[in-house]
């Protein structure tokens, strides 16, 4: 803590004493981020030298092989064509002399980046770069070192002593080189003539910086690529160790460059992990409990271990043809769809792994599966035991018939990281309440709670209630409106809340469909509304209401909530006292994952995905009554429909009677959903103990 000056402000009987400016120090600004503050800075900037003429094509070509393996891309062009490409940076310096934008981009380095990175690598759009080997130089360059490093070229006609990095093959430059540069960088764009922006460049870093282009401080490779050359026909060692090839003709070239040094490099990767396996075997030797300590595969996490018996993963039973654990809850079904492919794929598997450990002496055939079992361990993946019966065959032609016991894991290994958009937590939710006929009795809970929730905290969120009417209510509305009483309830709270304004909303419909309802409300609000489709039954908190605005990106992601429902008090405390609150454990309720009736999404992402599904309507008027929301978005959207758990979301238990009129799958749902709310399985078995022994007696 630093002590207190007499410049600083003074507190005196409650007033603010502020000295005279004049003689004030200025304060002492913080960085925003500590990294800043420490001087902490990244290891690489990549810089891609293109123009409008290449940008949607070699410049697309050179994004999508590098972006993904560096952490900042920008690129670089005089001027830029009306169309720019998705999910690059470019910067545009507005003109198109080559020696003019060299200049440009290293002033915007150094005005922009120049205090975040330790290395600047430039490159053309014609140069195929292999990303991760460029980072591994990096890693052994010192930081302090001033470092102009590429393919060092003589100059043209010989008159200039020293040597700079030719473009076609990138170069890098260290912070400090840029930095010993910056003074001059004004005098090298008046003083020096040059035909080539690279050699312009290495004319200005030998005159001002007195630094050549070198390539032997850590090996620069790099590779001249010949016209209309195949990569995959290249055996040249220069050209399997490159950083850098040049020059790269087009998109496709690009593209096979990629495949062929991603080959490469996945070789060396299962290289090193048979290495280490080796090593783990040849360690676990001498280890206390000798093999056994070595886990089965080398590398993948140990099996679940349960702790209690309800833990227990379970294990099903298949055959080639048939699979002995069904959705269904029948006892057998045929194996069909991606369960067949997935078991036809391990057995194909387990024999080539038997085929490669006894070649040459044995080669086994398979001649069928007498007994497969499989399960999935959430810490390692899906198990496989295969009871095989095979046909071996010698050397000398004999041959004969066995059974042999294998297994097989399948580890969960390919997770992929997806970058989202930034959003916060200030967007308005608005509310929409669908409420019928049988809905009314739970309105007068609903606000009580949302009251408490939302109106006394000044939540950012306005309800909106929907009153559906079928068309015989909806005649009677002006004699007998079947929503009066809960109109009235609104005006209440109106009342009780000034501040607070409950719009409302009549529908006449004879089968309630949420895309139908969703059309009115669309046109209703702005395309920038964020809306929280709920129900009557469902308890809404700001906890909540935060999770929806962080889930529902605009034209990125939709958010379906699976709200925790509580079992009937009938059944889950049978003969006990109703507690005065409940607890969310699984004794009292269940994560109800055949609910989809709440979703969080933007009004433009609706409005998108419905025009979508326009032309499909047209021919058949039906698909609005046999498809939710849910089911839209995922078929018309092209959205990611993030489907979750939500514990801040609960709805208490009260008898839901499924509309027959709906569509087959929302119909099952219902009915799965009502059946499942009841209560646990092991306490369904203790009511019907309790009523067999009933009946006994």
């Amino acid at each position: 803590m630093t002590p207190k000056t007499p410049e600083e402000p003074q507190h005196v009987n409650g007033t603010l004493s502020v000295r005279n400016p004049q003689h004030s120090p200025a304060p002492d600004e913080r960085a925003k981020y500590i990294s800043t503050e420490l001087g902490i800075r990244e290891r690489l900037f990549v810089g891609i030298l293109t123009s409008k003429n290449s940008i949607n094509t070699l410049g697309v070509a050179v994004n999508r092989t590098i972006s993904h393996h560096l952490d900042n891309v920008v690129f670089f062009t005089g001027t830029r064509s009306r169309k720019i490409p998705h999910g690059m940076v470019v910067v545009t310096h507005g003109d198109e002399r080559l020696i003019w934008n060299m200049f440009q981009t290293i002033k915007y380095i150094l005005e922009h980046y120049i205090t975040e990175y330790d290395w600047f690598y430039l490159a053309q759009d014609d140069t195929y770069t292999q990303a991760d080997r460029i980072k591994a130089l990096v890693e052994h360059l010192s930081m302090d070192r001033v470092l102009y490093m590429g393919s060092p070229e003589e100059f043209i006609g010989g008159e200039m002593q020293g040597r700079y990095c030719y473009g076609g093959f990138g170069y890098l430059l260290s912070r400090s080189l840029l930095l010993k540069l910056q003074p001059f960088l004004e005098n090298c764009r008046n003083d020096i003539l040059s035909a080539r922006h690279d050699e312009w460049l290495g004319r200005c870093i030998i005159d001002y910086a007195d630094t050549n282009c070198v390539e032997e401080f850590e090996k620069y490779y790099y590779y001249e690529m010949g016209k209309n050359s195949d990569p995959s026909k290249e055996d040249n060692v220069l050209f399997t160790n490159a950083l850098t090839v040049h020059p790269v003709s087009d998109p496709e070239q690009m593209y096979r460059l990629h495949k062929h040094f991603t080959e490469i490099e996945l070789q060396k990767t299962y290289e090193e992990i048979k290495k280490l396996q080796a090593e783990i075997k040849n360690v676990s030797v001498v280890a206390f409990e000798g093999n056994r300590s070595a886990l089965w595969p080398v590398g993948i996490n140990p099996p679940f271990e349960p702790k209690t018996r309800f833990e227990v993963l379970r294990w099903d039973y298949f055959t080639e043809d048939q699979v002995y654990s069904c959705i269904d809850g029948s006892p057998k079904c045929e194996l069909r769809g991606i369960d067949k492919l997935d078991v036809a794929d391990v057995i194909e598997t387990a024999m080539g792994e038997l085929n490669k450990k006894y070649k040459p002496v044995l080669h086994l055939k398979k001649q069928q599966l007498i007994n497969g079992y499989r399960r999935f361990d959430p810490t390692r993946g899906m198990e496989y035991t295969l009871d095989l019966q095979l046909e071996v065959v010698n050397q000398k032609g004999h041959s004969r018939s066995i059974t042999k016991r294998v297994h097989l894991v399948r580890p969960l290994s390919r997770i992929e990281i997806i970058p989202m958009p930034y959003v916060t937590e200030a967007a308005r939710v608005h509310i929409i309440l669908p409420v019928t006929l049988q809905d009314r009795e739970h309105v007068q809970q609903f606000l009580e709670v949302h009251a408490t929730n939302a109106f006394e905290t000044s939540e950012n969120a306005i309800l909106t209630f929907l009153f559906i009417y079928d068309p015989i209510e909806a005649q009677q509305v002006n004699q007998n409106d079947i929503f009066a009483s809960v109109k009235a309830q609104i005006s209440a709270y109106e009342h009780r809340y000034p501040t607070v304004k409950i719009p409302w909303i009549s529908v006449k419909s004879e089968s309630p469909s949420q895309i139908k309802f969703m059309d009115i409300i669309s046109k209703k609000h702005p395309v920038d509304t964020l809306f929280f489709f709920a129900t009557v039954k469902t308890s809404i908190n700001s906890e909540f209401l935060n999770r929806c605005r962080m889930n529902s990106i605009n034209n990125w992601q939709v958010f379906f909530p699976i709200h925790f429902q509580y079992y009937s008090p009938d059944i889950a405390y049978h003969n006990q006292p109703l507690p005065n609150t409940m607890d969310l454990v699984k004794e009292t309720g269940h994560f109800d994952r055949s609910s989809f009736t709440e979703a969080c999404f933007y009004n433009s992402d609706y409005m998108a995905t419905r025009t979508r599904m326009s032309s499909d309507v047209q021919e058949n008027e039906e698909i609005l009554e046999n498809l939710d929301i849910y089911d839209m978005f995922v078929k018309y959207s092209g959205l990611h429909v993030f489907r979750a758990v939500e514990p801040a979301l609960h709805q208490k238990y009260s008898y839901q009677p499924c509309n027959p009129r709906l569509s087959e799958d929302i119909y099952q749902r219902c009915v799965q959903s009502t059946l499942d709310s009841l209560g646990s399985r092991s306490q369904l078995a203790m009511l019907l103990f309790e009523q067999e022994q009933g009946n006994s007696t």
